[in-house]
C-alpha cells in the first residue's frame, strides 16, 4: 500500500504546502507557501486539492505524525484584520486553518503499517511545516475493508480513498440520514441498502440473508431493488389486521384522532377487547393467559356485540358508546381500510402469516408501500409494523435473536415521529421511540430518514449514533444538526447548504473518522423512483381524452391506483 521508500513516515517535500504561524489548542493556523499558484498538488499519479474543507493534512513531530482536518482557507489580510493588524500594503498571502484530531506512527512489520490513534498528545509548534496526506496514509487513517464493513463511497479531497462504515455500528446503534429534497437522500439510502445486500457476495459468504424492512410512504424504493417483496394495500399484499393492534392502538383507531379520549370510552373498548380476545383464543392459547394487548385474533362482529351490550344506562353517557359503534361502521365500510378491517372468520390462527410478511424466509428486502394507506391511520399502521417486529425479537430466545437481526428503514421519519404532540401520530411515536431506545439490545436496527431533522421527535433522533448529513438549506435544521456533530466538525455545518448532490458529512460510531464523503454512484436501475414530473416533456404529449379521464375516475372511485 505504501511507496517504495525506506520509511514512509519521512516528510515528502512535494506535499509540503504551508508553514504554521499559530497553534491555539487543537486549532492550527498556517500560511500557504507563496510558490503555490494552483490549489492542487500531484503525487504518485493522484491529484490532491489544497485547502478543501474536511481534507486531512499532517505535521511531522519527530517519529510521530499529527493529523488535522482543514476547516478554512482564506486571505491572510482577513485573518490579520480580525486581530487588529493593519498591513500597509495589500497581501496575496493565504491562510489554511485546521483542527487536530489524531496521531500516528509508521511501524515496520511484514510491510510498513501506520498505527493511528484518535486524540492528540503532542502539539505542533510555529514554523513547523504542514503537509498534504498521501492516499496510502489516508487508507490507514480512514480504515480499510477488513472487518465487518460496507463501502459508502469515497472521501472528498482524498484522491479517491474509499469510505467504509462499520456494519454493526451503522445498524446496531441506529443511523440517521438527513438532507433536503433533491440532495440525494433517497439515493443515499438505496446505496447503503445495496451495499448491505452485496456484502455476502463480496465476502464470499456461503449464506447471506439480510432482513430489511422499509417503510416507504411515497412508493419510491420498489424500482431500486430487483429482488424484494412488495407489501401494498393497492395490490392486497399487505395485511395488518385490526386484532394485531394493541389496546392503545385500538383506542386510537376506533375513537379517532382526538386530543382527548374520555375514560368511559377507553374502558368500553378495553372490556370489549379483552372479552373478544378471550373468546377468539379458544383452541389457540389458554384464554386465562392473555391480556388486552395479546395478538390473538377475534371476531369484529363479536367485538361490536360486546360494545353494544355495554350500553350505559344514563342517557348522558350514551354518546361515548355510540361514537365507538359509529366509528367502527365507518372503518368497516371504507374500501381503503380492507387491509386492516377484514373480519376474522373465527377459524385459523393468522399470526404466523402476518409476521412472515416482514420476517423469515424469502426476499431480503420487504418494502412496505404506505402511499395508499389513509393518512388518518398511517401512524397506526407504521406503529403496528414497528411494534410487531420489536415484539417478535423480544420473545425470541437469545440464540434466535442473534441469528436473525432486522433493520427497519423509516423514510420521511418526521411524518411518523414528529416533534409535535399530534394524537394521530401518538401510536407511531411510542412504538418507534421504544424501538430506538431498546431495539439494539434485541437485534433491531433503525435507520431514520428525513428532510426536516428539526421536526423529528428529538428523543428518537438522539438515539442515533451515526449520521449521514447531506445538503440542508433550512437554517433551523442546520442548527439542529450542529448540536449533534462533534466540536471538531462544527465548522462543516457552514457547508451543509452548499454540498453537492450525493455529497454528505458522515459522522458517528460507524465512521472511522468524521468525514466529508461522496456517496457511491448507482446505476439508474438501482435508484429509487423519482416522482418529479418533467413539464417540458409532459406538455409535448397529447392531452387526456374522455376515455382517459373516465379511467382515472374509475380508479379514483374504487381507490385503486394505476401503475
Amino acid at each position: 500500500m505504501t511507496e517504495s521508500r525506506a520509511n514512509p513516515g519521512e516528510p515528502i517535500e512535494n506535499l509540503m504546502i504551508a508553514t504554521i504561524i499559530e497553534v491555539d489548542g487543537p486549532h492550527v493556523v498556517a500560511e500557504l507557501d507563496s510558490k503555490i499558484a494552483e490549489l492542487t498538488r500531484v503525487f504518485g499519479g493522484d491529484i490532491y486539492p489544497i485547502g478543501q474543507f474536511g481534507s486531512i493534512v499532517k505535521v511531522h513531530f519527530g517519529r510521530r505524525i499529527i493529523y488535522a482536518y482543514v476547516s478554512r482557507l482564506r486571505m491572510k489580510s482577513e485573518y490579520e484584520r480580525e486581530r487588529g493588524i493593519e498591513s500597509p500594503t495589500p497581501s496575496t498571502a493565504r491562510i489554511v486553518e485546521a483542527d487536530l484530531f489524531g496521531e500516528g506512527d509508521w511501524i515496520r512489520k511484514e510491510e510498513w503499517e501506520l498505527e493511528f490513534d484518535r486524540g492528540v498528545s503532542n502539539y505542533p509548534l510555529p514554523q513547523q511545516k504542514l503537509y498534504l496526506t498521501p492516499r496510502s496514509e489516508l487508507a490507514f487513517i480512514y480504515g480499510g475493508t477488513s472487518g465487518r464493513s460496507i463501502t459508502m463511497g469515497e472521501h472528498v479531497g482524498s484522491a479517491g480513498t474509499p469510505c467504509h462504515a462499520d456494519l454493526n455500528e451503522l445498524l446496531g446503534k441506529h443511523t440517521a440520514v438527513l438532507g433536503s429534497t433533491g440532495a440525494g437522500k433517497s439515493a443515499t439510502v438505496a446505496a447503503i441498502l445495496h451495499a448491505l445486500l452485496e456484502r455476502g457476495e463480496r465476502e464470499g459468504y456461503e449464506r447471506w440473508q439480510p432482513q430489511i424492512v422499509v417503510l416507504d410512504p411515497h412508493n419510491e424504493y420498489g424500482d431500486a431493488f430487483l429482488n424484494h417483496s412488495r407489501l401494498s394495500t393497492d395490490e392486497n399484499t399487505l395485511a395488518l389486521p385490526y386484532w394485531l393492534l394493541n389496546f392503545q392502538e385500538t383506542v386510537n383507531l376506533v375513537i379517532g384522532k382526538t386530543e382527548f379520549v374520555a375514560t368511559s370510552q377507553a374502558n368500553i373498548v378495553k372490556r370489549a377487547l379483552l372479552s373478544a380476545r378471550q373468546e377468539g383464543a379458544e383452541g389457540i392459547v389458554d384464554p386465562a393467559t392473555i391480556t388486552v394487548d395479546s395478538p390473538v385474533p377475534y371476531c369484529l362482529d363479536r367485538f361490536e356485540q360486546i360494545v353494544d351490550a355495554d350500553k350505559p344506562k344514563q342517557a348522558s353517557k350514551q354518546d361515548s358508546w355510540l361514537s365507538i359503534l359509529g366509528k367502527l361502521d365507518v372503518l368497516r365500510t371504507d374500501a381503503r381500510m380492507s387491509f386492516m378491517m377484514a373480519n376474522w372468520a373465527g377459524k385459523e390462527d393468522q399470526l404466523d402469516a402476518v409476521v412472515q410478511q416482514f420476517l423469515g424466509k424469502g426476499d431480503p428486502m420487504r418494502i412496505v408501500d404506505l402511499s395508499g394507506v389513509p393518512s388518518e391511520v398511517a401512524g397506526i399502521a407504521s406503529a403496528a409494523i414497528a411494534r410487531t417486529l420489536f415484539s417478535v425479537k423480544v420473545w425470541q430466545t437469545p440464540e434466535e435473536r442473534a441469528a436473525s437481526p432486522v433493520l427497519i428503514v423509516c423514510e420521511e421519519a418526521h411524518r411518523y415521529v414528529p416533534n409535535r404532540g399530534e394524537a394521530m401520530y401518538q401510536a407511531a411515536q411510542e412504538a418507534i421511540r421504544r424501538l430506538a431506545k431498546e431495539g439494539r439490545k434485541y437485534g433491531v436496527g433503525l435507520m431514520l430518514v428525513s428532510q426536516r431533522p428539526g421536526e423529528v421527535e428529538s428523543t428518537v433522533l438522539s438515539q442515533c449514533n451515526s449520521w449521514v448529513v447531506m445538503r440542508i438549506t433550512n437554517d433551523q435544521d442546520r442548527e439542529h444538526v450542529r448540536g449533534v456533530l462533534p466540536d471538531s466538525m462544527a465548522g462543516l455545518v457552514k457547508m451543509l447548504s452548499g454540498l453537492r448532490r450525493r455529497e454528505a458529512i458522515f459522522v458517528g460510531e460507524a465512521a472511522m473518522l468524521p468525514s466529508r464523503i461522496m456517496i457511491r454512484e448507482l446505476a439508474e436501475t438501482e435508484l429509487p423512483r423519482s416522482h418529479d414530473i418533467d413539464f417540458d416533456a409532459g406538455w409535448q404529449t397529447v392531452p387526456m381524452d374522455p376515455k382517459d379521464i373516465a379511467a382515472v375516475g374509475q380508479r379514483w372511485r374504487t381507490q385503486r391506483r394505476g401503475g
